[in-house]
């Protein structure tokens, strides 16, 4: 006869994976265990710890880092059936709450360096990028509302939308502070191009919520990733490093 540690049948489910010889034994633990003590299989166990991983992701649509994300994020949770919570924010706010200096006022060694890393960085990324847009300086705010209409509303493709607004200020030479362009992106992304107009209250509400959030929690520059477990990833050259860390969770 043995006599098990009294630990939750849930804790015994998480701890046993990973372990030599442990998908065998837990097998055999399932099939001895009662029916109504809820557990699952390895698979459904394995699945559950992935569905737990949620990325909140910090940006704006002015960035031109955050442009040069591209779909990678949302490649990578999808990879880890991990979710996002995309918090547009004011960038220039940012930058003042923590610390930062703006591009144009920052010495001329780094703001030359700057222009020659965007280029390099786009051209490696195979990605179009203008380093001097038409319509820049602009209003990132009708944008930002735009995503958190639609992230409230459901029903398209958020990161089509976080996207498109992103090229179309460094590649496609618009203007986001457009109320055409706004919709227009809304509407390629699978949403109401209504919400562009849709409850500009709770926008802006949210819109400086997700700044506070920002300075309280770390954040700093954009793009910017934070894991449930409190990892940050400055940077979508970090987007590896995110991608390593949602493996280790999952495993």
């Amino acid at each position: 006869r043995f006599a098990f540690p009294a630990i939750s049948l849930g804790s015994f489910s998480e701890c046993m994976m990973g372990f030599p010889g442990s998908e065998e034994v837990y097998d055999r633990f399932v099939m001895l265990t009662p029916l109504n003590t809820g557990l699952g299989s390895r698979k459904e166990i394995a699945s559950r710890k992935m569905k737990m991983s949620n990325i909140d992701y910090f940006f704006a649509t002015l960035s031109p880092y955050a442009y040069l994300a591209g779909g990678r994020l949302e490649e990578i949770v999808a990879k880890h059936g991990a979710t996002i919570t995309y918090k547009p924010l004011d960038i220039i706010a940012l930058f003042g709450r923590t610390g930062g200096t703006l591009p144009k006022d920052r010495h001329s060694s780094r703001q030359e360096y700057r222009a020659q890393e965007l280029m390099r960085q786009s051209k490696h990324l195979d990605m179009p990028f203008n380093l001097k847009p038409a319509h820049w300086p602009t209003n990132g705010a009708p944008s930002a509302y735009a995503i958190i209409a639609a992230q409230n509303a459901g029903g398209g493709d958020l990161g089509m939308l976080v996207q498109g607004y992103l090229r179309a200020g460094w590649a496609d030479e618009k203007d986001l502070a457009e109320d055409d362009v706004v919709r227009a992106g809304l509407e390629a992304a699978g949403f109401d191009p209504d919400l562009s107009n849709s409850d500009l209250l709770t926008g802006a509400e949210t819109y400086g919520a997700n700044l506070e959030e920002a300075v309280a929690r770390g954040v700093f520059g954009a793009p910017f990733y934070i894991t449930e477990d409190n990892q940050r990833f400055w940077g979508q050259d970090r987007l590896s490093y995110l991608d390593d860390h949602l493996a280790e969770l999952a495993g």
